[in-house]
């Protein structure tokens, strides 16, 4: 056949090539359905039984994907989830045929939904559909756990993390998707991994078959490739390979601009885990402790689990700053039991620091352990999505009372210092009011708040850029408050991995950036190819 060309989206850059495996949705023989107590029974088993597959899977998993199969948990142990169908089944409806038309329902409202991260989890819904049909239905299950040979082109129209997760990817390998999102669980992890992905492809993934060429850093695709164009894509995965291969040799030296100025460059993790096979030299420290990935699992995490895990983190940094967010909970990441039901818009409803503060039973346990683990370290302690000052104000109010009652009662306890990330416009427009004593920037939160659009929305993907102006403009505020405070200023939103945005943030005043660990070296790289120097020159002969 003649090769074919397509082009989608980078999800997570790199080379690859080799087979087309595509992946079609379980199936399975449907149910001869019962009395309706004997349905709403096997329901409940089947869900039971895929809630223990998941836990099985966070149990073995590293911290990130912990947490993102603990979102699916948490879905599934939703009532709100099950509710229409076990009302279905009353009716006399089969449990699968009710299960099925329930979570459809829920993922055709996620699609629908305007914000592009509700879109990106329809995904877990549909792993989520899937399960539970296959122990309802005794489906074959290779859809959910699909035996696919090391190496090949995983081709699907969207793909759930715990499918990417069984599936082995240390000989290569590469994801396609006809829909999906960049902004995806899955994308997360492909990029973590280092495992190149194209979303958006538009095609029937069945129709993806024999040999690819993937250009995951490009978005491009080419199926059936003619010698020459295979000839031209090894020599550009060579030299790719080559690059990244020098670039990482210099992953421990300091980052510095070609003119000189000093760039600290810390790491987003989201437990101890990530840090296995890392050296605390490579990095100026943690930027970013996603703790929710403590809350995944069954219940909440108690005090002695969090300064356990708190403690080997600040361990590690071997005196380096360590920056921990307490919980974030809300939004796309739902907690059972602790987050709300049914808001409207998740996203601008009771999450982060105001979640917190609304359980301060649970916020003190956090800060408890938080303040132990700080004996150990540079501990630092970060407020997510920060709104008024009196939200910091309360918060360090509870730190207080919490370190005073550790210390009378004999538990050696230090006192960490509190900061805020910048991601809600009024934290940013209004950052003086702030008596924070550090500000990191969450570019993703920020952006999509600034310019109202989902940064995977394709009819606005242009709109939600961390370079528009707006942006810009708030990032270089927060930045000048920080010079003029003496108080640092960081960002550990995407855009600080991102090499062609580098060189903007650092002209708006940004000296401190933190980024996935697999984006280290070459942040690094696009800083060391930066000359400011010349950047103001030019800015300021444009003025003129």
């Amino acid at each position: 056949m003649p090769e074919a060309r397509h082009r989608g989206r980078s999800a997570a850059p790199g080379f690859a090539a080799g087979r087309v495996v595509a992946l079609r949705a379980a199936e399975g023989a449907r149910r001869v359905g019962g009395d309706p107590a004997g349905e709403a029974a096997a329901l409940r088993a089947a869900m039971a039984k895929a809630a223990a597959e998941l836990t099985a899977l966070a149990a073995g998993a590293a911290d990130d994907a912990a947490g993102i199969l603990g979102f699916q948990l948490a879905l599934l142990e939703d009532d709100a989830l099950s509710a229409p169908a076990f009302a279905a089944i009353v009716d006399g409806t089969p449990a699968d045929v009710a299960w099925q038309d329930a979570l459809d329902d829920e993922i055709a409202g996620y699609r629908s939904a305007e914000d592009e991260t509700f879109r990106a989890r329809a995904a877990d819904l549909g792993d989520l559909r899937d399960r539970v049909l296959v122990q309802l239905n005794g489906a074959d299950g290779t859809a959910v756990a699909p035996p696919v040979a090391p190496g090949s082109i995983v081709a699907a129209a969207d793909l759930p993390p715990s499918r990417f997760l069984a599936i082995d990817w240390r000989a290569g390998g590469a994801v396609l998707l006809s829909e999906g999102s960049r902004n995806s669980h899955v994308a997360m992890l492909a990029r973590a991994r280092g495992v190149p992905m194209i979303v958006g492809l538009g095609i029937d993934p069945c129709r993806f078959a024999g040999e690819a060429l993937v250009d995951a850093t490009g978005g491009e695709l080419v199926l059936d490739p003619a010698p020459a164009t295979r000839a031209a894509f090894e020599a550009r995965r060579r030299s790719h390979e080559i690059d990244a291969a020098e670039t990482a040799s210099r992953v421990g030296e300091p980052a510095a601009t070609a003119d000189g100025v000093a760039v600290a460059v810390h790491i987003n993790v989201a437990g101890p885990d990530e840090l296995a096979s890392l050296s605390p030299a490579i990095c100026d420290g943690i930027g970013l402790v996603r703790t929710e990935f403590l809350f995944a699992g069954e219940g909440l995490p108690d005090e002695e689990t969090q300064y356990r895990v708190y403690r080997r983190l600040t361990e590690w940094a071997a005196g380096k700053p360590v920056t921990i967010r307490t919980l974030d909970a809300g939004g796309d990441k739902p907690i059972a039991g602790l987050t709300a039901v049914g808001e409207s818009n998740p996203f601008l409803g009771v999450r982060g620091i105001r979640l917190s503060l609304a359980h301060p039973e649970i916020f003190t346990v956090q800060l408890r352990a938080l303040a132990r683990a700080a004996c150990h370290g540079a501990l630092r302690i970060m407020l997510p999505m920060v709104t008024v000052p009196e939200e910091l104000e309360a918060a360090r109010a509870l730190l207080d009372v919490t370190v005073a009652a550790l210390k009378a009662a004999g538990v050696p306890a230090t006192r960490p210092p509190i900061g805020i990330m910048v991601e809600v416009p009024a934290a940013a427009l209004a950052v003086e009011r702030f008596d924070a004593a550090f500000f990191s920037i969450g570019s993703n939160d920020l952006t999509q708040y600034v310019t109202a659009a989902g940064r995977d929305i394709a009819a606005v993907a242009d709109l939600a850029n961390p370079l528009n102006p707006a942006v810009l403009r708030l990032i270089r505020m927060v930045a000048e408050h920080g010079r003029a405070c003496g108080r640092e200023v960081s960002l550990c939103g995407d855009a600080g991995g991102d090499p062609e945005a580098v060189g903007a943030l650092l002209a708006a005043g940004l000296r401190s950036l933190s980024v996935a660990p697999a984006a280290l070296a070459a942040t690094k790289a696009a800083i060391g190819q930066i000359d400011l120097g010349r950047r103001a020159d030019s800015a300021a002969g444009k003025g003129r």
